[in-house]
């Protein structure tokens, strides 16, 4: 990796739990110094990766912990969304109980983010809760999943229905580990970047990238830029409490029923939250006032990164109902669904049926 240039901050301020995030290319190489300076850490740590990325970066996270006086062992989980089960969860534990981490150790996540969730759910359980660095390597995990301190693993009734809070010491988005992304995983991040601008930031649409073309110096200012505003959300409601986390979730009700019912490694996330950004739309149109040409603009931008807006015919709307109804955007079997007035305006309704539901999932038939 190169040493970093230029490197934009981000300060996530929660009190006793804030932490800073670095973007920038080549960041990765701080990870050392990172580590030194958590406190009450030992010199054990472990780097908990995928089949993927660990050929690409774990020796670089080795190299750079090595060289700052710790001793890392790096486990190694299939890449897919299949590994955020608790059956991982046991798996990566015993191997680090094995390997001699105790209260003192910590961990890196180094991947995107399945591992990320994957492995600040283990670090917030083992040994009751030890600290740990996210570096995350996917558009998905760099804009979204590894700042906010959501953390868990999914179970056979629906996506990350067994987790827990825990914030991240410190996250390192490199934007060079997007440059060896294969052209679909890089792609189907820019469904949490296009759910970015519909909620907070509609002037964003007009600086996205080329959906073929990486460049990860140009990058960084619009995942800094995408991080500020999760860093903003989490920083007003960091427990979704408020009601102004949940807005976070527009296009993922649905979208999540989606990606269950597909059955976990069908979809990719954005690929899921894509189809369910689709349906809160026409919601958002026939419920909220959102006007057609501003519905337009944002599912422009999802077609020119070639997500999906048609609902594959043998996935069953009836499999999406059964998935979504035990989403944790449910609160006492009310819906709590993310709707759009205009770009950059999102709210919360209650006013959303699950007969509506079913008529916006039909609707992606078409």
């Amino acid at each position: 990796m190169s040493t970093p240039s230029p490197i934009e901050t981000i300060h996530v301020d929660l009190g006793d739990r804030s932490y800073t995030v670095h973007v920038g290319a080549g960041v990765i190489s701080m990870l050392g110094a990172e580590a030194k300076a958590l406190p009450k850490r030992g010199s054990k740590c472990a780097i908990i990766t995928d089949s993927n990325v660990a050929p690409l970066y774990s020796s670089s996270a080795e190299t750079a912990l090595r060289d700052a006086g710790f001793s890392p062992i790096t486990i190694t989980v299939p890449a897919g969304e299949a590994s955020k089960s608790m059956e991982v969860v046991t798996d990566v534990s015993r191997q680090m109980i094995r390997a001699g981490l105790d209260r003192s150790a910590f961990i890196i996540a180094l991947g995107g983010g399945v591992v990320g969730d994957l492995a600040g759910f283990v670090a917030s359980i083992y040994f009751r809760g030890i600290p740990f660095i996210q570096v995350p390597t996917t558009i998905v995990s760099q804009v979204d999943s590894s700042v906010g301190g959501k953390t868990g693993v999914n179970a056979p009734e629906g996506k990350n229905l067994i987790g827990a809070f825990h914030q991240p010491a410190t996250v390192l988005a490199d934007t060079e580990t997007l440059t060896t992304l294969p052209q679909r995983e890089y792609a189907e991040g820019y469904g949490e970047v296009i759910k970015h601008a519909a909620i907070r930031d509609g002037a964003m649409l007009d600086h996205l990238p080329s959906p073929t073309e990486i460049d990860p110096i140009a990058l960084t200012p619009l995942i800094a830029r995408n991080v500020a505003i999760k860093a903003r959300v989490v920083e007003e409601d960091e427990r979704e409490t408020a009601g102004v986390r949940a807005l976070l979730n527009f296009g993922h009700t649905i979208g999540h029923g989606i990606e269950a019912a597909g059955g976990y490694g069908r979809f990719l996330h954005g690929e899921a939250i894509s189809l369910g950004l689709h349906a809160a739309l026409a919601l958002s149109i026939d419920h909220a006032g959102l006007s057609a040409s501003d519905a337009q603009a944002l599912a422009s931008q999802l077609d020119h990164f070639g997500l999906p807006a048609t609902l594959p015919p043998d996935i069953s709307t009836a499999s999406i109902l059964d998935a979504l109804k035990t989403d944790k955007k449910f609160a006492a079997g009310a819906i709590r669904f993310v709707l759009l007035r205009t770009l950059g305006d999102a709210y919360v309704s209650d006013a959303i049926t699950l007969d509506h539901i079913e008529t916006a999932i039909e609707a992606l038939r078409a």
